[in-house]
């Protein structure tokens, strides 16, 4: 048979792609065709129509909103969202088979083929769409986190060099308006403006485009501008990224109302381009500035001041939290909480690389590379407890795990998550609690070991990263023996002894 089908994933990163390629395999072992078109954060190429019309039946491996959907009506269908497709490709293909199997044949005037897939199809509630809008809306806004807060960062340090020690003040007061009308390209406080400028200017869009895509993810194009203005106003007076995710699901269902509105047909060509834009963005600017702001800024606030009152030891069990959540779900809504929340202290920082929001943001870094570092590490120190697909994931999980991709430890989690998910959450504890102890600090959202020279007391969070990932990979070795018959165990060590005597 030949499939069609479409992955994405809410960061568009890691899942989306591994969906893909999971299901190509798949359906070469079956001895299906699967053309994928990935809808991730590198765009999406459309699937050739012919391809499309050529196809028996069609696969949803997405947990986001999938585009252009109504390329596919009429052809039986599976809708399995994007982790089933990593877990269980074959599954998912034997699935889609037997939805096609089961559809009524073309010209013919059952019932729909819709109604043939549904065994095989996902039921999706409230709270898993709720997760995918907030998720939609996180997946767009991480590009401006991370151009803009490394651009800052890179900032701050060319002008701790042009400026020496009070660089990170004074290229913050510069007037950029002056600075433009006489720009020396020699001058290296020049470029540090520069470089704060755009980044700034980038950065500052984090709120708002959240916001958006909240709003996006629920009505679709509609919601943009609403969404957008929402979010601006929640930076304005404060609300900050709470404000934004309240904004955008405001701004999302005004304007799905008012789509769904029958309204004459003399009007219907401007209801996408005028009225809808228009009184959403009425009636969320009047909201956020009366309704939601307030509340908002109030609770932001709060959290700030809890934040900047935490000292000493009190970061610790901080730190040991995040560690936790950035290595419990690799990538997914746990993560990304932790992530955001970390990301959007940075705005408080105001470069100051030893405040308490720096200090967050390097122990969330750290812990989220430890669990590809950590499995990269086991599987150089016992290869042979784990195949060979796994070995070469492993020596793929060195650059993905230097470059803080928590993601590159997917394979692992998705094959065994009961032993390879609490021993990857112990290192990154590890981790999160000795980097906060040490007092790292960051003020680049993003990078990995890339961005080391914009990390306060390098050499001791490189310290703490090396100890939690060290701890993380024992844990998975001792775990990955639990369970295994014991002759096995001692034929994996002889043989392991013997290739490493034969290396010597």
């Amino acid at each position: 048979m030949k499939f069609v089908a479409v992955s994405s994933c809410p960061t568009g990163i890691a899942h989306t792609y591994m969906a893909a390629e999971a299901l190509e395999q798949a359906g070469r072992a079956a001895g299906h065709e699967v053309v994928v078109e990935t809808q991730g954060s590198a765009g999406s190429q459309p699937l050739d129509p012919a391809v499309i019309a050529a196809a028996d039946g069609v696969i949803y491996a997405a947990d986001l909103e999938v585009q252009g959907r109504d390329r596919f009506a009429g052809k039986p269908f599976v809708d399995v969202g994007v982790k089933k497709a990593v877990h269980d490709a074959p599954g998912v293909i034997a699935a889609a088979v037997a939805a096609v199997e089961a559809a009524p044949p073309a010209g013919s005037s059952p019932a729909p083929a819709v109604a043939t897939a549904a065994p095989a199809t996902r039921q999706v509630g409230t709270g898993t769409r709720i997760r995918q809008y907030l998720m939609t809306g996180v997946s767009y806004m991480i590009p401006f986190v991370a151009a803009g807060g490394i651009l800052i960062a890179l900032g701050f340090m060319l002008a701790s060099v042009a400026w020496a020690e009070n660089g990170a003040i004074e290229v913050t007061g510069v007037d950029a308006a002056v600075l433009w009308t006489a720009f020396e390209w020699g001058n290296l406080q020049h470029w540090a403006v520069l470089l704060f400028q755009t980044g700034a200017l980038a950065f500052g869009f984090l709120v708002p485009a959240l916001s958006a895509y909240i709003a996006y993810a629920i009505a679709d194009r509609p919601g943009i501008a609403p969404g957008f203005v929402g979010g601006s106003i929640a930076g304005l007076v404060g609300a900050g990224f709470l404000g934004g995710i309240a904004t955008g699901f405001l701004a999302g269902f005004v304007a799905l109302w008012l789509a769904r509105r029958s309204v004459p047909k003399g009007v219907r060509g401007v209801m996408p381009v005028v009225v809808i834009p228009l009184v959403a963005t009425l009636v969320v600017g009047f909201a956020t500035f009366l309704v939601i702001g307030p509340p908002m800024r109030a609770i932001n606030d709060g959290l700030t001041a809890w934040l900047n009152g935490l000292s000493g030891g009190a970061l610790i069990p901080l730190g040991i939290l995040l560690g936790l959540m950035m290595c419990f779900d690799l990538g997914g809504p746990v993560n990304k909480v932790a992530y955001v929340f970390a990301t959007t202290g940075l705005i408080n920082a105001a470069g100051d690389i030893g405040s308490t929001e720096a200090r967050i943001m390097a122990a969330v870094m750290a812990a989220g590379m430890v669990p590809p570092l950590a499995i990269a590490l086991a599987t150089t120190l016992r290869p042979r407890i784990f195949t060979e697909a796994e070995r070469e994931s492993g020596k793929s999980a060195w650059l993905l795990g230097a470059s803080f991709i928590s993601e590159g430890a997917i394979p692992f989690a998705a094959a065994d998550p009961i032993r390879m998910l609490p021993s990857f959450m112990l290192g990154g504890a590890v981790t999160g609690g000795l980097t906060m102890a040490v007092g790292s600090g960051l003020v680049a959202p993003h990078g990995g070991i890339w961005v080391t020279p914009l990390i306060s007391l390098p050499l001791l969070f490189l310290l703490a990263l090396a100890v939690g990932t060290v701890v993380s990979a024992f844990a998975v070795l001792v775990a990955k023996n639990i369970g295994r018959n014991p002759q096995e165990a001692v034929l994996d060590d002889a043989e392991s002894l013997a290739a490493l005597s034969g290396a010597r």
